[in-house]
């Protein structure tokens, strides 16, 4: 005679087969959920601040204090450029009158060419000559200045742009022996350091 369990076991070897392919079904019934795909994160990365492309920037007057964002110089730069340019403008034209004048005077014996200038001897209108051109070639000078200040300016802050201003400051005061240079006995005193 056979076992009860035998009957339990056979009923259930012969279920497995019937469960798995109603799992195959349900399984297959069943949407796949695909993952979403990975949403890709932009990563900014600083551009490494350069003061030769600031040097670069600045041969435009105020260009290189742009890239180095510091625009609050760029009316500066051109106020001074405009001022000197005024007056070297002005200073030429002055020049070149009493020069016209001057010249004048000496190719037709003493005679004045200009109005208001009729009691001014030729050496006084040769002597305005020279200061309007000496003005001129100042003003220019000057003007070359202000530019050669904005190339310098704007290649030393690209330097340092990066450096950092911390307002955690120190100073610390210490003992030290400073030696005296003829080789006696060295010196008490104290060290700053900033």
């Amino acid at each position: 005679m056979k076992r009860p369990g035998y009957w339990l076991i056979m009923a259930l070897l012969l279920a497995a087969p019937l469960g798995g392919a109603a799992q195959q079904v349900d399984s297959s019934m069943v949407r796949k959920i695909r993952p979403a795909p990975r949403e890709h994160k932009q990563v900014i990365v600083p551009e490494e601040h350069s003061a030769s492309k600031a040097l670069l920037w600045s041969l435009i007057p105020g260009g290189g204090q742009v890239y180095n964002r510091q625009a609050w110089k760029v009316p500066i730069i051109y106020g001074a450029l405009a001022g000197m340019g005024y007056l070297a403008y002005n200073n030429y034209n002055n020049m070149v009158k009493f020069k016209d004048e001057y010249l004048y005077r000496r190719n037709h014996g003493e005679a004045t060419n200009l109005e208001g200038y009729e009691n001014y001897p030729t050496s006084n209108i040769y002597s305005l000559y020279n200061s309007y051109n000496r003005n001129f070639q100042l003003m220019v000078i000057i003007a070359v200045g202000i530019y050669a200040l904005n190339l310098v300016d704007a290649y030393v802050f690209g330097h340092l742009f990066d450096f950092q201003i911390d307002d955690d400051l120190s100073l610390s005061i210490m003992p030290s022996l400073q030696p005296l240079p003829s080789g006696l006995h060295p010196t008490v005193g104290f060290s700053l350091t900033f």
